[in-house]
């Protein structure tokens, strides 16, 4: 969480004497705010406020051109994290942070004007300088081909390897963010003639959604299949009930019990983490000796570019891939899928 000050001792902004909220209300709202969201917010409050301190500003209230300074630092300096420069929507975000941490403590956000300014001429410097540190990092769609080629570098007839699979498949059948794939229990899957139904809750979009996943043609590369002999594995070391997807070490035990100098940590019942199962993609991915950026958004990207050159429109990729309507991100797959099949040049008569 945002570390700020009791919003009931702090300064009200309105003119009226309405009480600030109270412990229970704020709770009530930060609740409304996805993890992810207060993990980044929080990185970017902490920032600030550890720059204002070494430059001798106040955080909190903040005054416009403490704002505008700051950004001006964010477009100047890289990150100490990755050594490159700050992305435009990385100092978007940490505006939104400082606004968010304003409003929180019942304080008037500072006046952004300036900072914009600063940033949309930050914003046209990067695409003038052709600089390719300043392009995004795109993560490569995992398409049929290279699942296939990644499938093959494991050993299915291996609890670790069957995981390993099925964690791949899946998540590109259901377009799955690894956070939601990690969630997922043996109880949230239902057989049925068609294929499974995945009960799967997307956190972007907050809903619990039940995803049809049919057969596949080509049974090595089937997601049913291979949930299928996952969830016979588990049952045969005696896990029929809780996590889908587990910490399984090189002998094959299911959930090993892990230590830090003596103290459990870990879920208990050996539940992977998101972290873990990008790791999965990054390292069979590597295994398979493929090119590009490859992490657990692969899967999703992987889908949709997929479905969108086998000929599905936007409204029903987005719908089972839980998207919002309309979705920017989405799009932005598509006119990648795009940019040859439907080339705007096609039949013109050149």
């Amino acid at each position: 969480m945002i570390s700020i000050p009791d919003t009931r001792s702090a300064t009200p902004a309105d003119t009226n004497d309405s009480p600030a909220l109270s412990g229970a209300a704020q709770a009530a709202m930060a609740a409304g705010i996805p993890d992810s969201t207060k993990r980044a917010y929080s990185g970017d409050w902490q920032r600030f406020t550890d720059w204002c301190t070494a430059h001798g500003r106040t955080p909190l209230p903040a005054t416009p051109e403490t704002l505008i300074e700051y950004v001006t630092v964010l477009t100047t300096q890289p990150r100490p994290d990755t050594g490159r420069p700050y992305a435009p929507s990385s100092i978007e975000r940490a505006i939104a942070s400082i606004r968010t941490a304003h409003r929180a403590a019942n304080l008037l956000p500072p006046e952004t004007k300036g900072a914009r300014l600063v940033l949309r001429g930050y914003t046209d410097a990067r695409a003038r300088s052709k600089d390719p540190q300043t392009r995004a990092r795109k993560a490569s769609p995992a398409l049929p081909d290279s699942l296939r080629a990644m499938l093959d570098t494991l050993d299915r007839d291996s609890l670790a390897g069957k995981r390993d699979a099925a964690l791949l498949l899946l998540g590109f059948a259901t377009a799955g963010r690894v956070s939601e794939l990690v969630a997922l229990d043996l109880a949230d899957l239902q057989e049925t003639d068609e294929g499974l139904l995945v009960s799967m809750y997307r956190g972007k979009v907050r809903k619990l959604t039940d995803v049809a996943v049919p057969y596949g043609s080509n049974p090595s590369s089937c997601p049913v299949r291979a949930v299928r002999s996952l969830v016979a594995a588990m049952g045969e070391a005696g896990r029929e009930a809780g996590p889908l997807f587990v910490r399984v070490d090189r002998h094959g035990r299911v959930a090993p019990p892990m230590l830090r100098r003596g103290v459990p940590i870990g879920d208990p019942e050996g539940r992977l983490t998101s972290q873990a199962a990008a790791q999965v993609v990054e390292r069979v991915a590597d295994a398979a000796g493929l090119v590009g950026q490859w992490t657990g958004h692969s899967l999703r990207r992987g889908f949709a570019t997929a479905a969108r050159k086998a000929g599905h429109d936007m409204l029903t990729i987005g719908r089972h891939g839980g998207w919002e309507d309309g979705s920017k991100a989405l799009l932005g797959y598509f006119e990648q899928a795009d940019q040859w099949q439907e080339n705007a040049l096609h039949r013109i008569g050149l």
